[in-house]
């Protein structure tokens, strides 16, 4: 039996995580999730950072921020927000500066997580695929956190189809797919490389598509440009993270009905 103490004794907030997760059932096995991608960003940043290409080096410290904020890694949400908004600035001085303290407290999580894992996470944990036998409805969720996309997934494939994408590109070649029709909801990120939540948003206004798919917003995003900005389109609702699965729950019901 996994001891939860070994990350409440080094500063992890379960308590805190567990009102997204529910149990720490889900808990553990999405921390399978976080194992076995958090490697692949580290090295993202590392490469953003020699490059000095500052605008992808944001949008991954923010990814890796939200990861430790729903896991309650305080410590490394809170350095990697501060990276966040130095990089925002264009601040390279600072990044270069203070990158080793990031990776210093990223690779102390790594080895505690595995430590309280037992060292016995499986590689193939993303649990992100379309569950095989096709429902009649689907629901689309969009966000580049595939922990984000695991949770809703676990939640929600017993009840629907879920097809995700990870960023916005992805969600408007689904869209364009043989797939449209069966989509009832879709629950769109804002902050996302490539093409971001507005960019959908523009592109479901201009070709009509809020009658078709009725969409609701979730993101961390919580500046109040934003959400004023989120709601000039026809969208059902916004909800901001850390949710749980009753506020999950709630937004899709309300969003499926949306244009009944």
């Amino acid at each position: 039996m996994k001891d939860v103490a070994v990350l409440t004794n080094n500063g992890v907030n379960v308590k805190k995580a567990l009102e997204l997760f529910g149990d720490m059932e889900t808990y553990d096995s999405t921390l399978d999730v976080f194992l076995a991608e958090v490697d692949g960003k580290l090295k993202l940043l590392k490469n953003y950072k020699e490059i000095g290409d500052m605008a992808n080096y944001a949008i991954q410290v923010h990814s890796l921020k939200s990861d430790a904020k729903y896991f309650g890694f305080e410590k490394l949400a809170e350095v990697s927000y501060e990276h966040e908004m130095k990089s925002k600035a264009n601040d390279m001085f600072y990044v270069t500066e203070n990158f080793d303290t990031l990776m210093q407290e990223a690779n102390r999580i790594i080895n505690l997580v595995k430590k309280y894992m037992g060292l016995s996470f499986q590689e193939d944990a993303l649990s992100t695929k379309q569950v095989e036998e096709k429902k009649e409805k689907a629901v689309l969720i969009v966000d580049d956190s595939n922990i984000i996309r695991s949770f809703i997934l676990k939640i929600f494939k017993n009840d629907f189809d879920v097809i995700v994408a990870s960023d916005g590109k992805e969600a408007l070649d689904i869209i364009n797919g043989n797939d449209q029709s069966r989509i009832v909801a879709m629950l769109l990120d804002l902050n996302m490389p490539n093409v971001d939540g507005f960019e959908v948003l523009d592109y479901f206004k201009g070709n009509d598509l809020f009658k078709k798919i009725p969409v609701s917003i979730i993101t961390g995003v919580d500046d109040k440009e934003s959400i004023d900005k989120a709601y000039k389109y026809a969208i059902s609702d916004i909800l901001l993270k850390p949710f749980n699965e009753r506020d999950l729950k709630k937004i899709l019901e309300k969003t499926i009905n949306y244009n009944l």
